[in-house]
């Protein structure tokens, strides 16, 4: 079910300002800040050890059948949560199809992937070990990694202690997830959110109302700013196919229901600002321009530049503080560790 825009959207020339908690109380009725707390995943008890593990993992390139590549690799903390490529290189220099989403945040998404094709992190988690262009590895390859280095087996008991054999694939991924949940950005809207008037400046409150009032809330808004329904890319007027690639039917790959043709997730839009480049086919390099393009395809309107200038503006507001990351010292290989390949295997 797509939900409508708002009927706001004709509403691109303000009459006359809200107060300011006026604004903050409107804002509220779409958006909700970080939680203070872990998000607690499905079937996931989250611990200190399983963090730990999982952070180990994430950084880990010996999960890839080259030993090159790492989750690290494309979901780059240090680059705002992704690799900031059109589309990312993997096995052999190989390029998937897609643009990398961030990292950041990603626990509050409905689901993982564009399409949505993963339920949750720990699902997501098992994807691009086992996809021929990016790890190009095997669950089986995986666990006899993890199985040769005696750290890690005492690691993978510290964080599943009740399992007799916790070196698994499932766990591998449940792990992962533990981490992840901790990636979350705390940013000035925030802080606006929960009352601080002086945390966004007048210009990111002029953009907030504008967001708002010309329906960019109707498929950006929640927690994560997007990230929570699936929505037409195009709804008004579908963008050319340099932007709109017409072989990536989106979310129809999955459900395999026509009205799902060309629907995507709704990009969650926390640390915009730092993920260039945009859209899932990763060819917009400027943020004003991906705005203006949003505009146009799914509010069927062109908005003045001074008023994309300030929607850019609030968008910067969602740039948040990044997790500190320490990198972790990982387990020696050992004799048994499998050897790395490059070869590319045809699918």
């Amino acid at each position: 079910m797509h939900r409508p825009l708002l009927a706001a959207t004709a509403a691109s020339v303000l009459a006359a300002p809200l107060a300011a908690s006026e604004l903050r109380d409107t804002a509220l009725d779409y958006f909700a800040p970080l939680p203070s707390t872990l998000m607690a995943p499905k079937d996931n008890k989250i611990t200190p050890e399983k963090i730990d593990l999982g952070k180990a993992l994430f950084f880990d390139p010996r999960m890839s059948a080259s030993g090159v590549f790492s989750c690290n690799s494309c979901h780059n903390l240090a680059t705002g949560g992704d690799d900031n490529m059109p589309v990312s290189i993997g096995h052999g220099w190989q390029t998937g199809p897609r643009n990398s989403p961030t990292v950041l945040n990603s626990v509050f998404n409905v689901a993982q992937f564009w399409d949505g094709r993963a339920e949750d992190l720990k699902a997501q988690a098992k994807g691009p070990v086992q996809a021929g262009v990016e790890m190009a590895n095997t669950p089986e390859n995986v666990v006899a990694t993890l199985n040769s280095m005696p750290q890690y087996v005492e690691w993978f008991k510290g964080a599943f202690p009740d399992e007799a054999d916790p070196v698994t694939f499932d766990n591998f991924a449940k792990a992962i997830e533990a981490y992840e949940v901790t990636l979350t950005t705390p940013a000035p809207f925030d802080a606006y959110l929960n009352g601080n008037e002086d945390a966004l400046t007048a210009d990111q409150k002029a953009g907030l109302e504008l967001f708002i009032d010309n329906g960019c809330v109707a498929c950006h808004s929640g927690v994560n700013v997007g990230g929570h329904d699936y929505y037409p890319f195009g709804l008004i007027e579908k963008p050319g196919a340099d932007v709109l690639p017409e072989g990536d039917v989106g979310r129809f790959a999955v459900t395999e229901t026509a009205d799902d043709e060309y629907v995507f997730r709704a990009s969650p839009l926390r640390n915009v600002e730092l993920t260039a480049p945009y859209f899932h086919s990763g060819v917009v390099w400027g943020l004003k321009e991906a705005v203006q393009i949003m505009s146009i395809s799914q509010l069927g309107d062109k908005m003045p530049d001074a008023e994309v200038d300030k929607i850019v503006a609030f968008l910067g507001s969602l740039t948040g503080e990044m997790p500190e990351v320490v990198y972790p010292v990982l387990p020696p290989e050992t004799d048994t560790t499998p050897r790395p390949s490059g070869e590319i295997i045809p699918n």
